[in-house]
Formats: C-alpha cells, sequence, structure tokens
C-alpha cells in the first residue's frame, strides 16, 4: 500500500557540472565528456500515534530505507543526459491496520521510481531546454511523469530563469507487483468496508507550473524567487483511510476529498556571503491550497567551512499550517458532511526540523579516468506539534568520470 512519509534530509539533486575543452600539447581541441555518479543512502524513521489508516488515531510508526543512484552524463557542451533510478523499502505498522489482521511483524512495502532527462543548448547559447518522463511504482500506486522545462542565462552568468511544466498520471489500483496479479485490478478499502464500491474513479492527474529566477546582487549577496501553481483532478481520497463520525452508532466510512484542488507556493532564497569560511542561506516560502490550508516556511542553513576540503552545516526550519475545512479528527465529523478526512497531515500544526550535514569535498583522482569528488552525511530530527517525530540519516557518495575525446 502506499504511504505518507515525510521525505527530510538529503534528497539526490541533479548535478551540474559544465563541459570543458582543454589543448594538447600538439594544441589540438579535446572534448571532455564527464559523467557524474551519485548514490544516495537513507535511513528514514517516525513514530506517532494518528494514523489516518485507523481514523485519525493509532500507531503511525514507519521504517523506510531508500537507496538511490543519480547518474548525468554530459558527451560535450551541447547535451546532458540524466538518469535517477532507485527503490524504498517501507516497514509499516499502520498498514497492517488496512484489514484489523495483525501480523507478528509490521508489513513491508516496496516502490521503485526511474527518472529519465535530456536537456540540450539550443543555438542561443544561453538558451537550454529539457525534457524528462520516468515511473513509480508500487503495490497501489502507479504514476507517470512528463515534464518539459526551459533555462535561459545572462551571458555574465548573473541572472539565470527557469520555466518548467511537469504532469503526473496516477492510477491508484492495487495489485501490480502482488503474486497471482501484477496487474492493476481494483482499490483497496478497509476490510469492514469492502462491502461497496465507495469510488466509480481510480486516476489522478496532476500538472505542475514551476518558474525560477535567480539573480546576483553583488559579490557577498545572491537572490532567488520561486512562484509556482499545481493543479490536482480526480481521486484525492485515500480509498483505506477511515473516518468515524460523531453519531449514536460511530459510523465509518472511506475517506473523501473534493476531485479538484488548487496548490499556490511562493518560496524565496537569499544567500549571504559573509566570510570566505561561511555562507548564510535563509529561505521563506508560503502556501496556499483550495481545501483551505495555509501554511508558513522559514529555514536557515550556515555552511562552515572547517578546512579547504571540509564544511559542516546546521540547519534549522520552522513550519506551520492551518486545517484543511474537511479535516477533523477521530469520531468528530458530522453525518451530514460531504467531505471527511482524518489524515493529520491535513490537520493544523506547528512543526520544527534540525540537522547536521558534514560535507568532505576533496576532489581526489581514484585512476587517470575516475575522481572521488565528495561524500555528504547528514542527520535530521523533525518533531510535529501532535507529538509526530522522525529521525532521517542519509549519505551521499559523488564520483566524477571524465574522458578526452579528440
Amino acid at each position: 500500500m502506499k504511504k505518507r512519509y515525510l521525505t527530510i534530509g538529503l534528497l539526490a539533486a541533479s548535478l551540474h557540472s559544465s563541459a570543458q575543452t582543454t589543448p594538447d600539447s600538439a594544441y589540438t581541441k579535446q572534448t571532455i565528456s564527464r559523467t557524474a555518479i551519485r548514490l544516495l543512502l537513507s535511513h528514514y524513521s517516525q513514530d506517532g500515534n494518528r494514523s489516518a489508516v485507523t481514523g485519525g488515531q493509532g500507531t503511525e510508526k514507519l521504517v523506510v530505507f531508500a537507496p538511490e543512484v543519480l547518474v548525468t552524463h554530459q558527451p560535450d557542451s551541447v547535451q546532458t543526459l540524466q538518469v535517477n533510478a532507485g527503490i524504498d523499502v517501507i516497514t509499516s505498522a499502520s498498514t497492517d491496520r488496512i484489514d484489523f489482521v495483525l501480523s507478528s511483524a509490521s508489513r513491508v512495502d516496496y516502490r521503485g521510481h526511474l527518472n529519465l532527462g535530456y536537456s540540450r543548448r539550443l543555438q542561443n547559447p544561453n538558451l537550454r531546454a529539457g525534457v524528462q518522463s520516468g515511473f513509480s511504482l508500487e503495490s497501489d500506486y502507479f504514476s507517470l511523469p512528463v515534464g518539459i522545462s526551459l533555462a535561459h542565462q545572462k551571458p555574465d552568468g548573473s541572472r539565470e530563469i527557469t520555466v518548467g511544466v511537469q504532469a503526473f498520471f496516477d492510477d491508484l489500483r492495487w495489485g501490480r507487483v502482488n503474486p497471482g496479479y501484477y496487474r492493476p485490478v481494483k482499490l483497496i478499502y478497509p476490510a469492514e468496508l469492502r462491502t461497496q464500491n465507495w469510488f466509480d474513479i481510480y486516476r489522478r492527474t496532476s500538472v505542475n507550473l514551476t518558474t525560477a529566477l535567480s539573480q546576483v546582487i553583488n559579490r557577498k549577496l545572491q537572490f532567488a524567487l520561486y512562484p509556482e501553481v499545481a493543479y490536482q483532478q480526480g481521486l484525492l481520497s485515500t480509498p483505506f483511510h477511515r473516518v468515524y463520525f460523531n453519531d449514536a452508532v460511530r459510523s465509518l466510512r472511506v475517506e473523501n476529498l473534493p476531485r479538484k484542488r488548487w496548490k499556490i507556493p511562493l518560496g524565496t532564497q537569499l544567500n549571504w556571503f559573509a566570510t570566505n569560511q561561511i555562507v548564510l542561506r535563509s529561505y521563506y516560502r508560503f502556501y496556499w491550497d483550495s481545501f483551505g490550508i495555509s501554511s508558513h516556511t522559514i529555514q536557515m542553513e550556515a555552511p562552515v567551512r572547517i578546512t579547504p576540503f571540509m564544511t559542516i552545516s546546521p540547519l534549522a526550519r520552522l513550519y506551520k499550517q492551518t486545517a484543511a475545512r474537511y479535516f477533523r479528527p477521530y469520531a468528530e465529523h458530522a453525518p451530514d458532511a460531504a467531505y471527511y478526512t482524518s489524515d493529520y497531515d491535513l490537520s493544523a500544526f506547528t512543526s520544527y526540523n534540525v540537522g547536521l550535514t558534514l560535507r568532505y569535498a576533496p576532489h581526489r583522482p581514484i585512476s587517470s579516468n575516475y575522481s572521488f569528488e565528495a561524500f555528504d552525511l547528514r542527520y535530521s530530527y523533525y518533531k510535529r506539534s501532535d507529538q509526530l517525530s522522525a529521525h532521517t540519516l542519509s549519505l551521499v557518495i559523488d564520483v566524477l568520470k571524465t574522458k578526452a575525446r579528440k
């Protein structure tokens, strides 16, 4: 079953490295082919007592181990190809409670994902266009993303504008990785609610418009602005989430949310290079959606260079959101409500996240073609006002392969 778990810690990100040309001893131009390899190992664990699977109460204990690899290949200064693949191994106590049959061990689920990207510098040397696609697969979830992007950079590199559109086509039917099926069969409801078909749809479509403006103000200040708009339609409810009502018999139904949702986030970032050893990175994000949720995020990170090769980066993030108009705690929904959920991800809460990253970047050759670029080790702790807590430990290893071609 598909889980909602928090993604905190180091995530695999694109490696932006430019191809270059160098002369040999006879002054013959050579093309440098570059392949950046990034390996991410992440361990995430959480605990809490507000599970939406059991109507807003019950264990939220969950563990995720997520190995991932990102390969960015630049055969020349014009093209960039990218492959990102990984698998999440998810152990969740609350998943056992979908059918109220508790196993001796927590249920284990898997999610596999693959993303492919290609970008190309156009005839205008400061304009780059890109396309991407892939898939994400779980026992009750299949997603097909498709995206395009366009980026323009000033010749002196002081300003860059990026515009992208990405669409996700999701199918929420169960059975794809289950023995005896290996195909999408049906939506999965809680065991005692399977006497009727609660939804006549099983697809969800999301379209995101992302824009970014980054500007160098002076040698010490950099500013960025990230306006976005997202639209979703289709089955936005999670079929195996229970909702209890406040009538005499404490009736029970499957979570029901509107079939459309608008989201409007706006982020800003300001980086101040205080000294040659210290950078202060500040980030603020405002979010609004048509479910009635609005939120504020403030984040501060301060990388400090200890040696030419080693940097320590403490991070702190504060978050506050209002509740969706359709949220009520366990057994507090009115029986005549049109839409209802007891998922605490849609409740009003505040949270904080603190972390520390150790980065070692020696850029040391391993062989004639390979070099060990860096590794990052990060630990972060997350705490929410509904008592959900989480720990994340991540390791990122970067290796670079270069090859000269005449």
